[in-house]
């Protein structure tokens, strides 16, 4: 198995010059604060993009569940190496949920038109590439024009930092228990709920205590959704677009290096942040500015 490669430590790769309003548009994008979650951990915060587009049912869950500081204090009871990290269960040991009922699986969604998308390979009758920082999968365009509602059947893929809904056996039993990927891990595709995944602090995800449950494990210290908090405190962070030129570029140079062994896993989609005067005295100062 092969672990996807990040953000970090792959700057040169999604380069863009700073316009003095922010990065880029032609390049970079700002993440809705509406569609972002804040995890902060006793290892440092997590920065996750939300995609109610694709799982409306489990992001107005977990949106619920912060609002409700549900999430504040529960630990990551169940960190996994080359796997994951799973926590949300306020009993902690994997047994328990949050008290409303039990999520309807969205392992799968229909993709139009209208979502832009970067194709970046084709396997087994599949197209593979990413639809904002999500990498997924898809059927061919050439679908639209035979189905009823015009879309084809999409389905996210388990790459380092994707965010999905844990659950029980069968498959409509997601409540509160989520889980950030720490690697790469395809045969968990269309099983599982992917509802978000890590644009920063994936190295915070990969710092957490390892065990099941680890003998000492790191926890969730506050869970917000960025647009509930005070417009000073929420980061002017900007992920490249996927769907720009720029991009494809960034597609093509891992191709190139990969040889047989590319996946879409191991392309990075990078993040910036706006260069503020805040920025030097702010939380999001360790986001780098790409030149």
């Amino acid at each position: 198995m092969r672990t996807a490669v990040l953000a970090a430590g792959v700057w040169a790769l999604a380069a863009s010059a700073m316009a003095a309003d922010g990065p880029n548009p032609d390049k970079w994008r700002a993440l809705d604060p509406a569609q972002t979650l804040y995890i902060d951990t006793t290892q440092g915060r997590v920065v996750v993009e939300m995609f109610p587009e694709i799982a409306p049912l489990a992001v107005a869950r977990v949106k619920e569940l912060a609002r409700q500081k549900f999430y504040d204090g529960l630990s990551f009871h169940r960190v996994m190496n080359n796997f994951m990290a799973q926590g949300g269960d306020p009993n902690g040991d994997g047994s328990g949920g949050s008290k409303l009922p039990n999520l309807t699986e969205e392992f799968m969604f229909r993709r139009g038109k209208d979502m832009a998308f970067q194709k970046a390979a084709n396997q087994g009758g599949a197209t593979l590439g990413f639809y904002k920082s999500l990498p997924i999968a898809s059927q061919p365009d050439d679908m639209m024009a035979i189905t009823k509602d015009g879309k084809a059947a999409a389905w996210g893929l388990h790459c380092t930092g994707i965010a999905a809904m844990a659950r029980e056996d069968a498959p409509n039993t997601a409540n509160s228990q989520f889980y950030l990927m720490r690697a790469t891990y395809p045969s968990l595709d269309k099983r599982y709920t992917v509802w978000g995944r890590v644009v920063w602090g994936q190295d915070v995800v990969n710092k957490f205590a390892v065990g099941d449950p680890p003998p000492i494990p790191d926890k969730m210290t506050s869970v917000r959704v960025a647009a509930d908090l005070p417009e000073s405190e929420r980061a002017p962070i900007y992920v490249v677009r996927t769907d720009s030129k720029a991009f494809e570029d960034t597609i093509n140079e891992v191709r190139k290096k990969a040889g047989a062994d590319f996946s879409v896993c191991d392309v990075p989609v990078a993040a910036t942040v706006a260069d503020t005067k805040e920025r030097g005295r702010a939380w999001w100062h360790k986001i780098p500015l790409i030149p």
